[in-house]
Protein backbone atom coordinates (compact mmCIF):
# COMPACT_ATOMS: atom_id res chain seq x y z
CA UNK A 1 0.00 0.00 0.00
CA UNK A 2 1.02 3.60 -0.65
CA UNK A 3 -0.28 7.09 0.10
CA UNK A 4 0.19 8.93 -3.20
CA UNK A 5 2.61 11.36 -1.57
CA UNK A 6 5.61 11.38 -3.90
CA UNK A 7 8.90 11.05 -2.00
CA UNK A 8 11.30 11.63 -4.88
CA UNK A 9 11.55 11.96 -8.65
CA UNK A 10 13.85 9.32 -10.12
CA UNK A 11 15.02 8.63 -13.66
CA UNK A 12 14.60 5.49 -15.76
CA UNK A 13 18.05 5.32 -17.30
CA UNK A 14 17.56 2.04 -19.13
CA UNK A 15 14.62 -0.11 -20.25
CA UNK A 16 16.13 -3.42 -21.36
CA UNK A 17 13.87 -5.74 -23.38
CA UNK A 18 13.11 -9.10 -21.76
CA UNK A 19 11.39 -12.09 -23.32
CA UNK A 20 8.05 -10.95 -21.85
CA UNK A 21 8.51 -7.35 -20.76
CA UNK A 22 11.35 -5.06 -19.77
CA UNK A 23 13.91 -4.63 -17.02
CA UNK A 24 13.89 -1.06 -15.78
CA UNK A 25 17.03 0.49 -14.30
CA UNK A 26 16.07 3.50 -12.17
CA UNK A 27 18.53 6.06 -10.84
CA UNK A 28 17.16 7.29 -7.50
CA UNK A 29 19.62 10.20 -7.30
CA UNK A 30 19.83 11.67 -3.78
CA UNK A 31 16.88 9.62 -2.50
CA UNK A 32 17.90 7.46 0.46
CA UNK A 33 17.31 3.81 -0.47
CA UNK A 34 19.51 2.32 2.26
CA UNK A 35 16.41 0.71 3.79
CA UNK A 36 15.26 -0.83 0.48
CA UNK A 37 15.83 -4.56 0.02
CA UNK A 38 15.31 -7.15 -2.68
CA UNK A 39 11.61 -7.91 -3.03
CA UNK A 40 10.49 -4.53 -1.67
CA UNK A 41 7.70 -2.63 -3.40
CA UNK A 42 8.31 0.84 -4.83
CA UNK A 43 5.65 2.84 -6.66
CA UNK A 44 6.68 4.30 -10.04
CA UNK A 45 4.25 6.75 -11.61
CA UNK A 46 1.49 5.03 -9.67
CA UNK A 47 2.50 1.45 -10.50
CA UNK A 48 3.78 -0.90 -7.78
CA UNK A 49 7.03 -2.62 -8.87
CA UNK A 50 9.21 -5.18 -7.09
CA UNK A 51 12.93 -4.53 -6.59
CA UNK A 52 14.95 -7.32 -8.26
CA UNK A 53 18.46 -5.82 -8.01
CA UNK A 54 20.20 -3.00 -6.16
CA UNK A 55 23.31 -1.14 -7.33
CA UNK A 56 23.92 1.59 -4.77
CA UNK A 57 21.26 4.22 -5.44
CA UNK A 58 20.15 2.52 -8.64
CA UNK A 59 17.32 -0.02 -8.48
CA UNK A 60 16.18 -2.60 -11.03
CA UNK A 61 12.70 -3.99 -11.71
CA UNK A 62 11.27 -6.57 -14.09
CA UNK A 63 8.04 -5.31 -15.65
CA UNK A 64 5.74 -7.72 -17.48
CA UNK A 65 4.39 -7.03 -20.96
CA UNK A 66 0.89 -7.04 -19.43
CA UNK A 67 1.80 -4.21 -17.03
CA UNK A 68 3.45 -2.24 -19.84
CA UNK A 69 0.26 -2.53 -21.91
CA UNK A 70 -1.84 -1.07 -19.08
CA UNK A 71 0.44 1.84 -18.12
CA UNK A 72 2.38 4.76 -19.57
CA UNK A 73 5.86 6.03 -18.75
CA UNK A 74 7.41 2.70 -17.79
CA UNK A 75 8.70 1.46 -21.14
CA UNK A 76 11.35 4.09 -21.90
CA UNK A 77 13.87 6.44 -20.33
CA UNK A 78 12.42 9.38 -18.44
CA UNK A 79 11.58 10.75 -15.01
CA UNK A 80 9.18 8.95 -12.67
CA UNK A 81 7.44 9.69 -9.37
CA UNK A 82 8.71 7.39 -6.61
CA UNK A 83 7.27 6.31 -3.26
CA UNK A 84 8.24 3.50 -0.87
CA UNK A 85 5.48 1.24 0.41
CA UNK A 86 3.53 2.38 3.45
CA UNK A 87 4.42 1.11 6.92
CA UNK A 88 1.61 0.74 9.47
CA UNK A 89 3.25 3.42 11.64
CA UNK A 90 3.42 5.99 8.80
CA UNK A 91 1.19 9.02 8.44
CA UNK A 92 -1.41 8.74 5.72
CA UNK A 93 -0.91 12.12 4.06
CA UNK A 94 -2.74 11.30 0.83
CA UNK A 95 -5.16 8.37 0.55
CA UNK A 96 -4.86 4.58 0.41
CA UNK A 97 -3.29 3.63 -2.92
CA UNK A 98 -2.57 0.05 -4.02
CA UNK A 99 -0.24 0.74 -6.93
CA UNK A 100 -2.54 -1.21 -9.28
CA UNK A 101 -3.34 0.93 -12.31
CA UNK A 102 -7.00 0.98 -13.38
CA UNK A 103 -6.56 2.77 -16.69
CA UNK A 104 -4.59 5.34 -18.64
CA UNK A 105 -6.15 8.80 -18.75
CA UNK A 106 -5.53 11.56 -21.29
CA UNK A 107 -4.48 15.05 -20.17
CA UNK A 108 -6.96 17.31 -21.97
CA UNK A 109 -6.08 20.55 -20.16
CA UNK A 110 -2.91 21.54 -18.33
CA UNK A 111 -2.32 25.22 -17.69
CA UNK A 112 -0.90 27.62 -15.15
CA UNK A 113 -3.44 29.66 -13.19
CA UNK A 114 -1.78 32.23 -10.90
CA UNK A 115 0.36 30.17 -8.49
CA UNK A 116 -1.31 26.84 -9.26
CA UNK A 117 -1.87 24.53 -12.22
CA UNK A 118 -5.21 23.38 -13.63
CA UNK A 119 -5.35 19.70 -14.65
CA UNK A 120 -8.14 18.01 -16.57
CA UNK A 121 -7.98 14.30 -17.39
CA UNK A 122 -10.31 12.23 -19.57
CA UNK A 123 -10.70 8.60 -18.48
CA UNK A 124 -12.62 5.64 -19.97
CA UNK A 125 -16.30 5.56 -19.00
CA UNK A 126 -15.83 2.28 -17.11
CA UNK A 127 -13.51 4.03 -14.64
CA UNK A 128 -15.06 7.51 -14.64
CA UNK A 129 -17.98 6.34 -12.48
CA UNK A 130 -15.57 5.75 -9.60
CA UNK A 131 -14.36 9.36 -9.61
CA UNK A 132 -16.39 11.84 -7.56
CA UNK A 133 -16.21 15.54 -6.74
CA UNK A 134 -14.17 16.07 -3.53
CA UNK A 135 -13.07 12.44 -3.71
CA UNK A 136 -9.54 11.12 -4.16
CA UNK A 137 -7.80 9.90 -7.30
CA UNK A 138 -4.19 8.86 -7.93
CA UNK A 139 -2.65 10.38 -11.08
CA UNK A 140 0.75 8.90 -12.01
CA UNK A 141 1.43 8.19 -8.35
CA UNK A 142 0.17 11.52 -6.98
CA UNK A 143 -2.80 11.63 -4.60
CA UNK A 144 -5.14 14.40 -5.73
CA UNK A 145 -8.50 15.80 -4.65
CA UNK A 146 -11.06 15.97 -7.44
CA UNK A 147 -12.49 19.49 -7.83
CA UNK A 148 -15.07 18.70 -10.52
CA UNK A 149 -16.33 15.89 -12.73
CA UNK A 150 -17.88 16.50 -16.15
CA UNK A 151 -18.84 13.33 -18.00
CA UNK A 152 -15.70 11.22 -18.27
CA UNK A 153 -13.41 14.14 -17.41
CA UNK A 154 -12.25 15.20 -13.97
CA UNK A 155 -10.43 18.34 -12.86
CA UNK A 156 -7.84 18.95 -10.13
CA UNK A 157 -5.77 21.84 -8.83
CA UNK A 158 -2.02 21.28 -8.56
CA UNK A 159 -0.31 23.43 -5.93
CA UNK A 160 3.24 24.76 -6.51
CA UNK A 161 4.82 22.26 -4.09
CA UNK A 162 3.34 19.30 -5.97
CA UNK A 163 4.33 20.80 -9.33
CA UNK A 164 7.95 21.35 -8.24
CA UNK A 165 8.42 17.99 -6.49
CA UNK A 166 6.87 15.56 -8.95
CA UNK A 167 7.20 14.58 -12.60
CA UNK A 168 4.22 16.88 -13.28
CA UNK A 169 6.69 19.61 -14.18
CA UNK A 170 7.32 17.81 -17.50
CA UNK A 171 3.65 17.07 -18.22
CA UNK A 172 1.99 18.36 -21.41
CA UNK A 173 -1.54 18.37 -22.81
CA UNK A 174 -2.06 15.16 -24.76
CA UNK A 175 0.08 13.08 -22.40
CA UNK A 176 -1.16 9.81 -20.97
CA UNK A 177 -1.25 9.41 -17.17
CA UNK A 178 -1.66 6.34 -15.00
CA UNK A 179 -4.93 6.40 -13.07
CA UNK A 180 -5.91 4.51 -9.93
CA UNK A 181 -9.40 5.20 -8.65
CA UNK A 182 -10.22 5.35 -4.95
CA UNK A 183 -10.12 1.89 -3.39
CA UNK A 184 -13.22 2.70 -1.31
CA UNK A 185 -15.29 3.32 -4.46
CA UNK A 186 -14.48 -0.12 -5.84
CA UNK A 187 -15.46 -1.84 -2.59
CA UNK A 188 -18.65 0.21 -2.29
CA UNK A 189 -19.72 -0.93 -5.76
CA UNK A 190 -18.88 -4.55 -4.96
CA UNK A 191 -21.04 -4.46 -1.83
CA UNK A 192 -23.98 -2.92 -3.71
CA UNK A 193 -23.94 -5.36 -6.62
CA UNK A 194 -24.98 -8.90 -5.63
CA UNK A 195 -22.72 -11.66 -6.98
CA UNK A 196 -24.06 -13.83 -9.78
CA UNK A 197 -23.95 -17.60 -9.58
Amino acid sequence: MFTGIVAHVGTIIEAKPLQNGKRLIVDCGAWDVADVGLGDSIMHNGCCLTVVAIYGNTLAYDVSAHTLELTVGLNQNGIVNLEKSLRLSDRLGGHLVTGHIDCVGLVTQWRNIAESWFLEVDVPAAQSRYIARKGSVCVSGVSLTVNAVEGTKFQCNIIPHTFENTAFKTMREGDGVNIEVDLMARYAERMLVPPTA
